[in-house]
């Protein structure tokens, strides 16, 4: 097996591309805005440990009330704005995006824009995969390319445990074959892995996952937020992973994709499909982030570990036109200098943002 190569932070900021059609917009590193990540909700049905624990978001916690939110047409407003200046993926999250009634009107709305060169952007959604079964074959027809299912665990009382949901896996697994059927492939299932939580699971995953078409992808532990507790001596490195993979299915590296691909790919040698590992804490992968968020009552946020977004709800409610909206947003992104992961550790962020409000 290759070994897996750590880069300096120092050379993820190597001189940007000359431009492209649609590519104007970029930040004060030279990346440009690619990818929009849009929360439509603040609410979850999971009270996730490391996201959303329950001792935080109880019974009493107060989320936004409906009035607050971005409606529909407001959300689309900005994302043709975004698709104009250079997006070519916009992924749906939350909390819990399907939650958002009606959520496949939204993504009718959002499958009709194009970018300068006439090409409609990826359209995806994260889903924790509790009411996906029902949603699946509406969402496909309104547009949706592609789900991405977040799942931590086979083993139900550990999943149980580590959502605080009461969910059996077997409605997720159904949710992911559901999505599966009606072409939203193929289907990214996603395992935060904690070390002595969950990391035993990761083999059981692989075997379950494997041969199956859908693409499993590990993720590191990290420190979103302020109230999940996080530790560094529980972060289970991508590399360990790779490694005990390894051992029982012989992996090889596999090419990105596309720049600013969050995760790094490694294929089965026999063929059986490939696993994905997102290490923004081992390796991190600021220099080619290319994701704007927005958040559920219209604010931008340049980075997953923001302490602050920037309004623009307020711009979209006065009346403004949109050339304003793309003057504001432009601003935004060119004014961006986020490099939270590759100097994690020097410089400390009291307040960091909850990845339940913008979505990872």
């Amino acid at each position: 097996m290759s070994r897996v190569i750590f880069h300096r932070p120092e050379d993820r900021h190597r001189p940007a591309p000359a431009l492209a059609p649609g590519d104007a917009v970029r930040d004060v590193y030279g990346r440009p805005l690619r990818d929009l990540r849009i929360s439509v909700t603040d609410r979850c049905n999971f009270r996730c440990t490391y996201c959303m624990p329950r001792e935080v978001f109880g019974s009493d916690h107060a989320f936004l009330p409906h009035s607050a939110l971005l409606t529909f047409e407001e959300i689309t407003r900005v994302a043709a704005v975004a698709v104009s200046q250079g997006v070519r993926k916009i992924r749906l999250t939350g909390g819990e995006p399907l939650l958002r009634k009606q959520i496949e009107v939204l993504v009718a709305m959002l499958a009709q824009l194009r970018g300068p060169d006439g090409q409609a952007p990826e359209l995806t959604l994260t889903t924790n995969g509790t009411l996906l079964a029902k949603k699946a074959d509406a969402l496909a027809r309104a547009g949706l390319n592609r789900v991405t299912v977040s799942l931590d665990a086979l083993d139900d009382a550990l999943f149980e445990r580590m959502s605080d949901s009461g969910v059996a896996v077997a409605t997720v697994l159904a949710g992911i074959d559901a999505a599966a059927r009606a072409g939203l492939a193929p289907v990214k299932v996603n395992m935060v892995v904690r070390r002595g939580m969950n990391d035993a699971q990761i083999l059981p995953m692989a075997r379950h996952f494997r041969g199956s078409g859908h693409v499993l992808r590990f993720i590191e532990y990290m420190d979103v937020g302020n109230s999940n507790g996080w530790r560094m001596d529980e972060v289970v490195t991508g590399a360990d992973i790779v490694r005990l993979v390894n051992d029982e299915f012989p992996l090889r590296p596999a090419q990105a994709q596309y720049r600013g691909e969050v995760a790094s790919r490694w294929a089965y040698a026999d063929g059986a499909g490939e696993i994905g590992l997102i290490t923004s804490v081992s390796q991190p992968f600021c220099g080619d982030c290319t994701r704007l968020r927005l958040s559920p009552e219209g604010r931008l946020f340049t980075c997953l570990f923001a302490e602050q977004g920037h309004d623009l709800r307020a711009l979209l409610r006065s009346g403004a036109g949109d050339q304003a909206l793309r003057d504001r947003l432009a601003g935004v992104w060119q004014a961006r200098g986020d490099r939270y992961s590759e100097r994690r550790g020097q410089a400390h962020r009291d307040h960091k943002i909850e990845m339940s409000y913008i979505g990872g």
